[in-house]
This record gives C-alpha cells, sequence and structure tokens, in this order.
C-alpha cells in the first residue's frame, strides 16, 4: 500500500496495487463495512465492526462517522451500534423493477470478453427444465453459439449437475431421473453422480463433450435464500480451444461470480471449498 500526496503535501488517498490495477484502500474498507452491516442483520459496535471486517478500530470509526453523515448507515446513542441506514435506498432505487436478466447481462459480457467464451445465462422453470435467456460471445477467436430461447432438463450439462448438487436428492432418486435424460455423448450415471457430489463441494461442474459432442462446458447456479437455483450460468468452449488450467480457472470464477449475485439478489451467502 502507498500513499499518495496532494499539492500541497496533503495526504489525499490510500491506494492499493494489484499488478497494473490501483483501488482505493479507502473506499475498499468503507464497502466492507456496508457488506457487514447489510448482510449481518443486527447493529454492531465499533469493535465488532472492526474485528470482523479486519479493519483497525480507528480507521473503522472514521469511517462510520462519515457513511452516518452521509444518512447511509444510522448511530444508536443510546447504544452506540450501528446498521444500515436509509441512505442506502438512494442506489438501490434506479433497479428496482429492473427485470434480472438485463440486469446481469454486463456481467456476462465482461466473463465473455475476460474468458473468450459463450457465456450463457440459464433460467429455471417451475416445469423442470432449464431456459437460455440470454448470452454473450465476444472475441475474435472461433466460437460456438447458442439460440436463446434452447431448452433443456435441469439436470442435464454443466449446470444440470449443480442444480442437482444443490437438491441433494437420494442415490436412488437421482439415478432414477438421470435415466430420463438426453445426451450426445452420455456419461455412466457412476461418473454423473461423482460430478454432482463434487459440485457440492467447489460449487461448480464441467460437462466435457457429454451434452454436446465437441464442447466443453463450465457452470455454477444462483441459488436464493431457500436454497433453490434461480439461473446457471455457463461458459461454453470448442473442446481443445481452452487448456485445463483456462476451463478451470472460468468454472472457479463463474462460481465467485453466482455466488456474488446469489447475495446481491437473495441475501444468500455461500461457502465452497
Amino acid at each position: 500500500m502507498k500513499e499518495v500526496q496532494g499539492v500541497a503535501g496533503e495526504k489525499m488517498a490510500n491506494v492499493t496495487t494489484r499488478g497494473t490495477q490501483k483501488f482505493v484502500g479507502a473506499v475498499e474498507n468503507a464497502i466492507s463495512i456496508l457488506r457487514f452491516l447489510t448482510h449481518d442483520y443486527a447493529a454492531s459496535g465499533v469493535a465488532r465492526i472492526a474485528r470482523e471486517t479486519g479493519i483497525n478500530v480507528s480507521t473503522t470509526f472514521n469511517i462510520l462517522r462519515t457513511l452516518a453523515n452521509e444518512g447511509l448507515i444510522s448511530m444508536n446513542p443510546s447504544t452506540k451500534e450501528y446498521s444500515p441506514g436509509l441512505g442506502l435506498l438512494e442506489f438501490s432505487v434506479p433497479l428496482l423493477g429492473t427485470n434480472q436478466i438485463d440486469l446481469l447481462h454486463p456481467v456476462l459480457e465482461q466473463l465473455s470478453v475476460e474468458r473468450r467464451a459463450l457465456i450463457g445465462l440459464w433460467k429455471v422453470t417451475p416445469h423442470d427444465r432449464i431456459v437460455l435467456v440470454d448470452r454473450v460471445v465476444e472475441g475474435k477467436t472461433v466460437r460456438v453459439d447458442m439460440a436463446l430461447g434452447s431448452r433443456l432438463p435441469a439436470l442435464a450439462g454443466a449446470v444440470g449437475r449443480c442444480v442437482a448438487a444443490t437438491r441433494r436428492l437420494p442415490k436412488s432418486e437421482l439415478r432414477r431421473r438421470f435415466r430420463s435424460l438426453r445426451w450426445q455423448n452420455a456419461p455412466t450415471f457412476e461418473e454423473y453422480a461423482a460430478d454432482v457430489e463434487r459440485a457440492q463441494l467447489t460449487g461448480f461442474a464441467f460437462d466435457h463433450g457429454n451434452l454436446f459432442q465437441g464442447l466443453d462446458i463450465a457452470a455454477a447456479v444462483i441459488v436464493d435464500h431457500e436454497g433453490r437455483v434461480r439461473f446457471g450460468i455457463s461458459g461454453i468452449a470448442i473442446m481443445g480451444q481452452m487448456k485445463k488450467t483456462e476451463l478451470d480457472a472460468l468454472a472457479r470464477e463463474l462460481r465467485d461470480t453466482t455466488n456474488r449475485i446469489s447475495a446481491n439478489l437473495y441475501g444468500t451467502h455461500i461457502t465452497h471449498a
């Protein structure tokens, strides 16, 4: 971390450098505090907030005082405890009523550009199907595409393995459901069940040419507060186009992205290995 000095030698901001990118440490700390307060659901004092966020007490106090002055958090004068304030609604109002698919589209764009893959957003229907409701494909490499509205059984493919992982079905029921799935190059039930079990631990899954021959697919899912899968996000590439390390990195990024979306949209907090 380094400090940036103003023209008159006055300290302007703390800046952290990661690779070629620079981030303002004070802003990161303020966001960490806001995230803790909005996710903890209980008013907290300075000492606890500092301990839980890993920020020193004096810095925590100064940030809290600033956020309270801006109306983003509230302070109870009798208990000296802080909680989210009405001022936060100022930032959320533009998003209220926005279609969730439109809200997630920029996330798909960023993933596609960075990972050079088709990124698809799948919605889980009440009839136990997944429907492709949005997709982005960027870059100049040879790539695959998929039509919007494509429908699949909810437990098929990489997204389906993740859906099955959240449901934790008895093995007999999972086997029964597996028999009804259609694949271009079907895995054995034992392979499929092992993939589902692995997805329970890692939060992501792969489909290597099973659902569609010649395609590598990685996926993770967005889960609501009741543990139900609402959406899946998949990354699809022509087989061999990505190295194993690149496909693994894509899967982990999809997992981290869907976990963050689950938290932001539904207040769901998930931890994986």
